[in-house]
């Protein structure tokens, strides 16, 4: 998959040992609507999350949408879109390195929706499935971004308006 673009905080060394972490994320459109998760702090999160080990990519994109939204990834309706890599020293371990590579897919739905199963986390932060306008979630998202996750999203959602309108 080819890489979009890196965020880079350049506070590590080359010689550090390397953690890697894959996650995958759905952009789920339907008219001029995008699926996202809401928290009750207004923040706009892309349904995904991370990859099991051994897991299938179209799997764990299955599963994080399921779990997160509700809805059933169709999946020969998934579509590559682009990687965006996370470069930095590690959180909890600051003698490593640490890469995320989040990976982005187009996917379909069905129609029907199940519940949701989310995290003991996103239920503290009262995410919700919801449907809504590109440009909303953007203008919303720069005002209140305060995560690394929450930038890396919000600066992936104004690429694809640039690029894929």
């Amino acid at each position: 998959m080819r890489i979009l673009f890196d965020f880079d905080l350049k506070d590590y060394t080359d010689d550090m040992p390397l953690v890697e972490r894959y996650g995958v994320r759905a952009i789920i459109k339907r008219d001029k609507l995008y699926m996202m998760q809401k928290s009750s702090a207004g923040i706009y999160k892309i349904p995904g999350g991370g990859v099991e080990a051994g897991e299938d990519l179209v799997e764990a994109l299955a599963r994080e949408v399921l779990e997160e939204t509700g809805l059933v990834v169709i999946k020969d309706s998934v579509k590559d879109i682009g990687a965006v890599q996370e470069i930095r020293r590690d959180s909890f371990e600051p003698d490593k390195k640490y890469i995320a590579h989040s990976l982005f897919y187009f996917c379909e739905v069905e129609d029907e929706c199940k519940d949701t199963s989310m995290t003991p986390n996103e239920i503290a932060l009262g995410y919700q499935p919801v449907w809504e306008d590109l440009d909303v979630i953007i203008e919303t998202n720069e005002k209140l971004q305060k995560e690394m996750w929450t930038i890396r999203d919000t600066k992936f959602l104004r690429w694809l308006r640039d690029n894929m309108s």
